[in-house]
């Protein structure tokens, strides 16, 4: 067949050629050894986790190497994209810090000198490729039609064949004649550009995952689509001409796509092209409540799938990486343990200390992380990170919390600039109830007194308190004063004294401690007593003792 016919004839308008693309997309400048990444999402839906996990893979990686990562939108299934879907994408990067070196960066804006980086865009390089690949004998019209397509799997379930798709015998447009061609072309036939398959069923392929290490697998001997009918590439083909033309050193994805390699290994080999490192990360998982089983990350079922969950609940952005990244590397938190105060994606990241069995995502340890992280945040910061939140998504404590930034910051600081900080906050969404009695007076229920208080007891306490309170005292001061009305109330006012001589006392200090916080606050823990009742100020905390001992 005159292949170079063939090829005018599909492709007439077609005059760019792969050796125009080489000079348009040389080779990058890069340090040796540095390496090329891509996250390349589909625009069908929010960023999922496993998405974000992969995504910081990409970064960290290039980081590592001094190298470049870039994000590519995979938009050639137009039947899944939804409207703005490239937007939930970039919002759910900016919202975690995670950034791309090139790349899109917004609906319809991008960076870099290797774009456009919307596959939708860069249909002029498919076909200079398809074309080039017709030329050669390496691609050939179909014109099969859906029913036709039918017919061929019914024939294979019927003949029992081992594999399944359109090659050998049932590749009934492989052999068609220039002449067979021309006339469907004259008749208007729809067709599709398929790959001519050199495979061999009876042969075998190895390559080296950077997770997995050495992987063989059954040659690819399907005619894969690389034209769809309306001239748009499938996935496996803008895979191999986009990761070739942007100089993609290592392609990081899911180990759905392991499968896949061998047909992706011998396209590019029949483009020319050097075939990229292949990294295959696991899944990431959950423990389902029901069976104790491990199980992929569901959308339908898990609404911790859409990185979107983690900023409308308020879980820090450096908390999410940073947990991520216990999952990503076994030896992140060794690094974190040695350095305390350094940027997590300052973190040496390696391909090699990944584990190649699916991760399994544990909010309760996220939640455990995020403690920690927001324990270590500065009132200020903390304060503006809260209100910031909270704009966005409860706007009535926004403007409870806004009213007087330096009595939040204040409140905030409580027990923070200590040597343990306290633990108690681990996402924004928790701050309005857990300042809720700063803001307005609290419930404070009769039946959370410590059990070795009576009702009479708490009454005598506070009258024998209020005449004494002094908001100017300190902390040293405040309970050292409470301690002066033990021996009258009958408590002991040291603790160890107590437990020599349980019998001698109704209680302890630590009791009535406990009955004025339960008045002030109506929560039996709390940061620093003395010093939310200064930050409460005299008319309150006396207007709330008083209330208190009417309910009594």
């Amino acid at each position: 067949m005159d292949n170079i016919k063939l090829a005018n004839l599909l492709f007439p308008d077609v005059t760019l050629t792969p050796e125009d693309l080489e000079r348009k997309y040389p080779p990058r400048n890069l340090p040796e050894g540095a390496r090329v990444t891509r996250f390349a999402p589909s625009p069908t839906g929010y960023l999922h986790i496993g998405g974000l996990f992969g995504a910081l893979t990409d970064v960290l990686v290039a980081k590592a190497s001094k190298g470049v990562s870039y994000l590519r939108i995979e938009d050639t299934d137009k039947k899944r994209e939804i409207d703005d879907g490239v937007s939930a994408i970039i919002k759910g990067f900016e919202a975690f810090g995670v950034e791309f070196t090139e790349g899109v960066t917004g609906f319809g804006t991008e960076k870099g000198d290797y774009g456009p980086y919307t596959q939708s865009q860069r249909v002029f390089i498919y076909h200079a490729v398809a074309k080039r690949l017709v030329e050669e004998g390496k691609a050939y019209p179909c014109f099969c039609s859906a029913e036709e397509l039918s017919a061929l799997r019914e024939q294979q379930e019927a003949d029992g064949a081992a594999i399944r798709g359109y090659f050998g015998k049932y590749a009934k447009c492989r052999d068609l004649s220039l002449e067979q061609i021309e006339a469907n072309l004259a008749a208007g036939k729809s067709w599709v550009l398929r790959f001519r398959s050199q495979g061999d069923e009876n042969k075998r392929i190895s390559f080296e995952d950077m997770i997995r290490g050495k992987i063989e697998m059954p040659e690819n001997i399907i005619d894969e689509v690389l034209l769809k009918s309306d001239g748009i590439p499938t996935y496996h083909f803008a895979h191999v001409c986009d990761d070739h033309f942007m100089r993609t050193t290592h392609v990081i994805r899911g180990e759905e796509w392991l499968s896949s390699v061998p047909k992706h290994i011998a396209m590019f080999k029949a483009c020319g092209y050097k075939v990229p490192k292949y990294v295959h990360t696991a899944q990431v998982m959950k423990l389902d409540e029901e069976t104790q089983d491990k199980r992929k990350l569901s959308k339908r079922k898990d609404p911790e799938a859409a990185v979107s969950y983690f900023v409308e609940k308020g879980f820090p952005k450096e908390a999410v990486i940073e947990y991520l990244l216990t999952l990503l590397n076994s030896n992140f938190e060794d690094w974190r343990r040695a350095n305390p105060a350094a940027d997590a994606m300052d973190f040496p990241f390696n391909l090699k200390k990944m584990g190649a069995s699916g991760c399994l995502f544990d909010l309760a340890k996220l939640t455990d992380v995020s403690k920690n992280v927001i324990s270590k945040m500065k009132a200020p910061a903390l304060c503006a990170r809260v209100a910031a939140w909270a704009r966005d998504y409860a706007l009535a404590f926004y403007e409870t919390f806004t009213a007087d930034p330096a009595f939040s910051t204040a409140i905030l600081n409580i027990d923070r600039e200590v040597p343990k900080p306290r633990k108690d906050l681990a996402k924004w969404d928790e701050v309005e109830d857990y300042l809720a009695y700063f803001f307005a007076e609290p419930e404070a229920d009769p039946a959370l007194l410590p059990e070795r208080v009576r009702p009479a007891d708490a009454r005598a306490l506070v009258a024998a308190y209020l005449p004494v309170y002094d908001p100017a005292e300190d902390k040293d001061a405040w309970f050292a004063r409470l301690k002066t009305l033990c021996p009258g109330l009958g408590y002991s006012p040291e603790v160890k004294e107590y437990k020599k001589n349980p019998e001698a006392f109704k209680g302890h200090v630590g009791d009535l401690s406990s009955v004025i916080r339960l008045a002030v606050t109506g929560r039996t823990n709390t940061p620093d007593l003395c010093t939310i009742m200064q930050l409460l100020g005299k008319e309150k905390v006396s207007a709330r003792l008083n209330r208190f001992a009417e309910k009594l």
